[in-house]
């Protein structure tokens, strides 16, 4: 049976091992730094130490525990084996829940009658019919086309933005860095899905997020990567953005003494948008191992010149 390496921080990838081991029945693991994970030939990730995987010469297989593997392919020294990502079915649903979450905080105005709520202030304000309210989707992916489809059927004005042409029924579509202005010109809730790719590192940023119409916000649930962070709190600051709702960040866990905590406006949450369940992780990795070992096709391999 093949020998499975786990890189992530110390733990994290513990609530795998039994889900694994009843799929693979033989299996061993190492984390590393350990000698038995540089002779592994799996390698599972999350945000490993840059050069660990070149350090493994017997790898065959990497898998990312997640959907995105922009936390692999950062590393330059990556070695050229086949790189497989997770595709949960419930990730999509839970995605799609809090794009309409964040979607709605802004919406319904949550954002003021919560912080009212805090000194005690009885204010309602005009509310607008969810037609009348434009939401613009950043990446037209599984994620970002099921989160349209539903806002959509909720009567919301939609927009999408994907790097090439695609049709969404009901969904104003544009593609392509030309097209990219005047979409972010209309919108007034920006969902972020993007994957995180060396083009889209840094894409929100003072000149982007200052297209957005006055009063807009931002909903991001893709990566930490695609703001800056500070163009965005100055932009609240002046009052050209009303609030944002962050789910990702460049480093996680957010520190406790991080300034965004606090920051007016934006709202915090601790990376939960959509996390897979360790038996669908531990599933697809085995049934990958199990496709390896036979020589077939893998699921959700990635193509490393999109990234994803």
């Amino acid at each position: 049976m093949i020998s499975i390496a786990l890189l992530s921080r110390p733990g994290l990838m513990d609530p795998m091992k039994e889900p694994l081991a009843r799929e693979l029945p033989g299996v061993t693991f190492a984390s590393w730094p350990e000698e038995a994970a540089r002779e592994a030939e799996l390698a599972v990730c999350w945000k490993p130490e840059a050069g660990a995987l070149a350090a493994m010469p017997k790898l065959r297989l990497i898998h990312s525990i997640a959907a995105g593997v922009d936390n692999i392919l950062s590393d330059p020294t990556v070695p050229d084996v086949p790189l497989c990502r997770i595709v949960d079915p419930d990730i999509t649903s839970a995605m799609t829940e809090f794009v309409l979450w964040g979607t709605l905080y802004f919406h319904r105005d949550f954002d003021r009658v919560i912080s009212q709520a805090r000194d005690g202030l009885w204010r309602r304000y005009d509310q607008r019919a969810a037609k009348d309210r434009r939401v613009g989707i950043l990446g037209l992916g599984a994620l970002g086309t099921a989160a349209a489809v539903r806002l959509v059927d909720l009567g919301f004005a939609v927009s999408a933005w994907s790097r090439s042409p695609k049709v969404v029924a009901g969904v104003r579509t544009f593609s392509g860095a030309d097209a990219l202005g005047e979409f972010l010109s209309e919108t007034e809730i920006l969902v972020s899905l993007l994957p995180l790719t060396p083009s889209t590192v840094g894409l929100l940023n003072a000149e982007r997020l200052g297209r957005l119409p006055q009063g807009a916000a931002l909903v991001l649930c893709s990566r930490g990567e695609h703001l800056v962070a500070d163009d965005l709190v100055a932009l609240i600051r002046s009052g050209h953005l009303r609030g944002a709702v962050l789910d990702v960040f460049e480093h996680e866990p957010l520190p406790s003494d991080h300034p965004l905590w606090r920051e007016p406006g934006v709202l915090v949450t601790p990376h939960m948008a959509a996390i897979a369940s360790w038996e669908v992780i531990a599933q697809q990795v085995a049934d990958n191992v199990r496709r390896l070992l036979r020589g077939g096709a893998l699921l959700n391999e990635v193509d490393r010149a999109r990234g994803y």
